[in-house]
């Protein structure tokens, strides 16, 4: 008797967006305070990323991190492919603890500030969260939406520092090295799930037709 083929899960498209610019982008680290939106700029960025994402086909769910500015990045996005934004808390942005709100200038001047650029796997956010810990909690988060969207396309609205930590995962990268990744405000990146591991498309594409995206 001829046995059956079994057939392999089918690919999973995660497609991650980071949020519109704030008044803060690049003076503060925000973290995870609440009550800082969109400026201008970044409210500009959100429909422009939402139109490049409206080419993309049988988009499966979108989700957002709870904080406004990523919940009004997703919002255009939501619109022009006539779905809603599903909040997911494993987006969130990394708890920084005690430096939420701190001027970058400031911090740079910190000694641990080596240790974050050169050495994230070593340091934990006084009263918040390592790196290593965003990295397991952003990688679950994206797994279980693989999953649970399994063949289909799925776009992610997140903060920098998750998406960076989701891309050198996906290429095998220490967290060590995944300072030397860029992310830009809503830049568009893109990683194919498939039973034969992540195969990272695009990342940081922040112009272009992204109808091409293909999963593996």
């Amino acid at each position: 008797m001829a046995r059956k083929k079994t057939q392999s899960p089918a690919s999973t498209l995660i497609i991650m967006v980071r949020h519109g610019k704030t008044p803060s982008t690049g003076k503060l680290l925000p973290g995870r305070a609440k009550g800082l939106h969109l400026s201008d700029t970044g409210k500009q960025e959100a429909l422009v990323v939402a139109e490049r994402l409206s080419k993309i086909k049988k988009v499966a769910a979108i989700y957002a991190s709870p904080l406004e500015r990523a919940r009004e990045t997703a919002a255009p996005i939501a619109k022009a492919l006539k779905q809603k934004v599903i909040i997911n808390k494993g987006l969130l942005e990394c708890d920084f603890g005690d430096w939420t709100g701190e001027e970058l200038a400031k911090l740079m001047k910190l000694p641990e500030w080596s240790n974050v650029q050169r050495a994230p796997s070593t340091f934990r956010f006084p009263k918040g969260e390592s790196f290593t810990e965003m990295q397991t909690r952003m990688v679950s988060t994206l797994d279980d939406l693989r999953k649970k969207h399994s063949g289909g396309v799925v776009i992610c609205v997140s903060h920098a520092d998750p998406i960076k930590a989701a891309v050198a995962h996906a290429m095998g990268t220490h967290i060590d090295l995944f300072q030397r990744i860029v992310i830009s405000t809503c830049s568009v990146t893109a990683v194919s799930y498939s039973s034969f591991g992540p195969v990272v498309l695009t990342v940081n594409s922040t112009g272009g037709d992204l109808s091409e995206l293909r999963m593996s």
